[in-house]
């Protein structure tokens, strides 16, 4: 297996940073690019539907902030020698994950996961796991105390 492509989500937690640690590791054994992604979003069904419109200034806000936090995570990989490269989407986390995968022609993704059971896991399902499901490609779900 060739891997020339790693596709690492990141939410800004913890876990999620344990998995680019094993990504870079992965990506300087393979000589592999790193495309960090962080998906954010705006739930409008949280608002009334006779709410007011979101204003467009709220989503540039958002991006920008959440492409500041990014910068901040890449320079983990920069400073390791691993190219890398940033992508924002404002999907469903999991389903932009596996869109960017197969727009990006990823060979693996590493994600981190909390591990969440019980009534946690029901109410706030798990992105690592619909990941796991739909990817195109294989997927390394990496733990906290990995």
């Amino acid at each position: 297996m060739k891997i020339q492509k790693i596709l690492v989500p990141i939410d800004f937690s913890e876990e999620s940073l344990v998995a680019l640690d094993y990504a870079i590791e992965f990506a300087k054994a393979f000589d592999a690019v790193i495309d960090l992604m962080h998906s954010y979003q705006i739930n409008p069904g949280a608002l009334v539907p006779y709410g007011p419109a979101i204003p467009v200034d709220i989503y540039e806000d958002l991006r920008h902030a959440a492409t500041v936090e990014l910068q901040k995570v890449q320079k983990r990989a920069q400073e390791a020698g691993v190219e890398s490269h940033l992508h924002l989407s404002q999907d469903v986390p999991a389903s932009a994950i596996v869109d960017a995968a197969k727009e990006l022609s990823s060979d693996l993704i590493v994600i981190g996961t909390r591990g969440l059971t019980g009534l946690k896991h029901i109410l706030l399902g798990s992105v690592a796991e619909r990941t796991v499901r739909y990817a195109p490609c294989p997927v390394l779900t990496v733990g906290h105390e990995a």
